[in-house]
């Protein structure tokens, strides 16, 4: 079965006065479209955890204990840990650890929670693009 984890910020976390943020944003509607990513990730016969984490160094331990339990397919980090310029070296710590943690998944970016499903197809089942080694150049 293909595993999947959509690795994004603990709603309750987020500074929604960031204006690098969506207008309109909250912890309601983040939540309901994480709601919806795990429900599209089963309804794709994926196996998807959900693994929401502070902006801190807890959230990194959380997401490296995740990552140690499962082998993963391809790892799905949100736009909330990649878009806020300011949150940009916690967002390279996430990136380190899923490197560190799952050398051998995909690593794959949604626009919103909602296309977290479609995000992880593109790296699975047949949908990966191409990529070339420094071997093969």
């Amino acid at each position: 079965m293909t595993r999947v984890l959509f690795v994004g910020q603990k709603p309750d976390t987020v500074d929604f006065s960031d204006p690098s943020l969506p207008p309109g944003f909250d912890a309601e509607k983040i939540q309901a479209g994480i709601d919806i990513a795990e429900t599209t990730m089963t309804e794709r016969g994926w196996d998807g955890d959900i693994c929401m984490i502070a902006p801190d160094d807890s959230g990194i331990a959380t997401l490296a204990a995740q990552l140690a339990r499962v082998d993963y397919d391809c790892v799905v980090i949100g736009g909330g840990l990649r878009l806020p310029p300011k949150g940009l070296e916690f967002f390279e710590k996430v990136v380190n650890a899923i490197h560190q943690g799952a050398p051998k998944a995909a690593i794959a970016f949604n626009t919103r929670p909602q296309d977290t499903a479609e995000a992880a197809a593109r790296w699975i089942n047949n949908a990966s693009p191409s990529i070339t080694t420094n071997s093969e150049v």
